[in-house]
């Protein structure tokens, strides 16, 4: 595992505020922020507060944040972008009252699927993404807890990708994301 800078990286949307405190990264998303493309709601959203740097083939990258959400559609995780209109978030994000482990993948039009995991909130969570083939793989744990796949995402290997830690506050001001870590790993080498 190699730890990647928080200097390193390039904001797609410079954050509320952002400040360094003993290693962690306390990113303020703004108001109104997130990443939407038209699906079911009709608008595009390009306001996500996401931290990216390269995403190579052959190699994986991990995000540990804690899960301190308490507002519809707070939301924290790792941002794979390719281009505006072809990105994956995954992440937890609370929605209808509960924390959820989800992504949204879009290629044009975006997709969102979300699995419950209340215990999750106000924990420290674990996202890592491999991309490896033509694919990337989705997985996250809370609390040390092991590694679950979250899916699998179809990605062209030829295609120049960046990545890392994002967080978006679509209801509300005032949501503070700490990030713990940001690194790369190895893939997985394997799906199950």
């Amino acid at each position: 595992m190699t730890d990647i800078p928080w200097s390193r990286g390039e904001w797609t949307n410079q954050p509320a505020a952002v400040v360094e405190q003993e290693g962690d990264l306390l990113v303020t998303a703004a108001e109104s922020s997130d990443a939407w493309r038209i699906t079911s709601y009709g608008f595009i959203h390009d306001t996500e507060h996401a931290l990216l740097a390269p995403f190579p083939q052959d190699s994986a990258m991990e995000v540990e944040f804690t899960a301190a959400l308490s507002q519809q559609f707070d939301q924290a995780g790792i941002f794979v972008r390719v281009g505006p209109e072809h990105w994956i978030k995954a992440g937890v994000e609370f929605a209808d009252g509960a924390a959820q482990l989800g992504a949204v993948v879009t290629d044009r039009f975006s997709d969102w699927s979300l699995a419950p995991v209340p215990d999750w909130n106000g924990g420290r969570v674990r996202i890592r993404i491999s991309r490896v083939g033509d694919a990337l793989t989705i997985r996250a744990a809370a609390n040390g807890g092991e590694l679950q796949l979250v899916r699998v995402v179809p990605l062209d290997p030829e295609l120049i990708a960046v990545a890392g830690p994002f967080t978006c506050a679509p209801t509300r001001a005032g949501l503070t994301v700490p990030f713990h870590t940001w690194r790369t790993t190895p893939p997985d080498s394997h799906l199950h």
